[in-house]
């Protein structure tokens, strides 16, 4: 007898039960969930763009999905690792735009100047001995999105101790 004939039959998930269990696991903006809920497999056959609104509408008025409260948890993950460039720029690729990303980097306290000297700290704690290590210190803190002249600055004199 193979596994299937001993499973028992289950109807598929509703829209917005998927989407329940999506926001059940982690905060979602309301564009990253749409295409989730899109994407091929996702969607039961014939589950139009209108009836993905319609359920992502209800779940915003039943306090379930909010992009501020994502933009909020996206500011707080993301401070003290980046700057506050990279994190708009993370917001905005995640789909929130406008008022929740304003709000959340406002509130969120974000010095780019005391992330980049704790970052680098954390990371490399001492000034570079080469050129080499110099390149891969910069290159690292751009990734990060901090400026280039903030960096040279910090590594112009190293706050060290």
């Amino acid at each position: 007898m193979s596994d299937d004939a001993r499973r028992p039959f289950r109807p598929p998930k509703s829209l917005q039960a998927r989407a329940v269990g999506y926001l059940a696991r982690r905060e979602y903006s309301r564009a990253e969930l749409r295409g989730k809920l899109l994407a091929a497999g996702a969607a039961a056959p014939g589950t139009t763009a209108e009836e993905v609104d319609a359920v992502l509408d209800l779940l915003v008025t039943q306090g379930y999905l909010s992009d501020a409260r994502f933009a909020k948890a996206v500011v707080h993950q993301k401070s003290g690792a980046f700057s506050k460039r990279a994190i708009a720029h993370a917001l905005k690729s995640k789909g929130v735009t406008g008022d929740a990303a304003a709000e959340a980097l406002s509130g969120g306290e974000i010095d780019d100047a005391a992330a980049l000297v704790a970052l680098w700290r954390r990371k490399f704690g001492k000034a570079p001995a080469n050129d080499r290590e110099k390149a891969r210190q910069i290159r690292f803190l751009q990734s990060r999105g901090f400026a280039l002249s903030a960096i040279f600055k910090l590594l112009r004199d190293p706050p060290l101790g």
